[in-house]
């Protein structure tokens, strides 16, 4: 599918290819992140990880439970301390590693966690209000705004900030395997995953679930009830953007990209987009459409099978069978098992008058 602008011409109007794609890459960031995020938040100078307790799980034999404070220190005496929590399966490492950062909404329950430790991987969770709080009115006194008073950020960097600490952390530790780290997060927490993922390459699988506008949904393609722009000033929560893309309130159309640049800008890392049917409000078919269109940069990168959706009936919530789904997703991509299920189903035939599927250029293929 070709969704405007397109993600394999240069806005000089030049073609796009392999060899070029890092500059491409680049581009699609340059337009996108400082417009509709305002910019994302400093790096710190220092990242200290702190184990403050370690124990085992009375019910679930030889599983460990580590805590840990993950210290960022800047400049000026300046720190912000995270809680990283983790839950270490009975074997030898290291492991694949499934982060969840929406510890404040405790989507992630003790059966979650089970089915991670069973499938073979470190589960970890994190509060990511830490850095910033989820309130319009209070979030300016909190986390990283209390260090950067005058930032232009909004709280989804802020967001997506905490998740690359955790990063920063994990693969400091000799259980994890570095290279093998999958992060997911549910509706604001979606937004942030995808976020967090185009932002940071060490980042192996991104999952946002649910996410909508602002995530991984289009503005320019909608569903009946789809956020838009307005959406966030009708629930108070444009100040999870920047100033930019609060500006274009009755304007998506207008924007000078579409949330497609987040999904090219994940490849040809792992990309899973778990949506739901009748959650109408996240735009599962502009997700569907910008998952499509994201496709030829991964056919062009030779990655072809590192992107894939997985769609469920119901409405908006991160359930088990979206987890489930995820697990599926990292048994292929981290552990190289074979499993039958089709992360590629052809979805919304209203739609397949617009959708060409990408063809396979074998020269670009590694």
């Amino acid at each position: 599918m070709n969704l405007e602008p397109d993600l394999l011409t240069f806005n000089n109007g030049s073609t796009v290819d392999a060899g070029s794609w890092s500059r491409r890459r680049r581009e699609l960031a340059d337009t996108i992140i400082p417009h509709e995020y305002g910019g994302m938040p400093p790096e710190p100078e220092k990242v200290d990880v702190i184990r403050r307790s370690r124990g085992n799980i009375r019910d679930w034999p030889g599983i460990q439970h580590l805590t840990y404070e993950v210290r960022t220190q800047f400049s000026g005496g300046k720190e912000l301390s995270l809680t990283l929590s983790l839950w270490i399966p009975f074997g030898d490492g290291p492991f694949p590693v499934l982060l969840d950062f929406d510890g404040c909404w405790r989507y992630f329950s003790d059966d979650v966690v089970q089915a991670v430790l069973a499938r073979g991987n470190i589960a970890a969770s994190v509060d990511r209000t830490e850095a910033a709080a989820d309130n319009k009115d209070e979030y300016r006194n909190t986390g990283l705004y209390r260090l950067f008073p005058d930032a232009e950020f909004g709280v989804c960097p802020a967001w997506a900030w905490a998740v690359h600490r955790c990063v920063d952390a994990l693969i400091t530790l000799p259980n994890v395997r570095a290279n093998a780290i999958a992060i997911t997060g549910h509706s604001r927490g979606g937004k942030t995953a995808l976020l967090a993922g185009a932002t940071d390459e060490r980042i192996a699988i991104t999952n946002p679930n649910n996410s909508g506008i602002g995530g991984a949904g289009l503005n320019r393609l909608k569903m009946d009830g789809s956020e838009v722009v307005a959406s966030f000033f009708r629930s108070g929560n444009i100040f999870w953007f920047g100033k930019k893309y609060a500006a274009h309130k009755n304007r998506d159309a207008e924007l000078p990209y579409d949330n497609h640049y987040l999904h090219a800008l994940v490849a040809p890392r792992g990309l899973l987009l778990t949506e739901a049917y009748e959650d109408h409000s996240a735009n599962p078919a502009g997700t569907y459409a910008a998952a499509r269109s994201a496709q030829k940069v991964y056919y062009l990168l030779g990655k072809p099978d590192a992107i894939g959706w997985a769609y469920r009936e119901s409405g908006h919530a991160h359930r088990p069978e979206d987890y489930a789904a995820l697990l599926d997703f990292m048994d292929r991509h981290l552990h190289g098992r074979e499993l039958k299920r089709d992360f590629q189903r052809n979805l919304y035939p209203v739609l397949e008058d617009l959708l060409h599927p990408p063809e396979s250029n074998p020269s670009s293929n590694s």
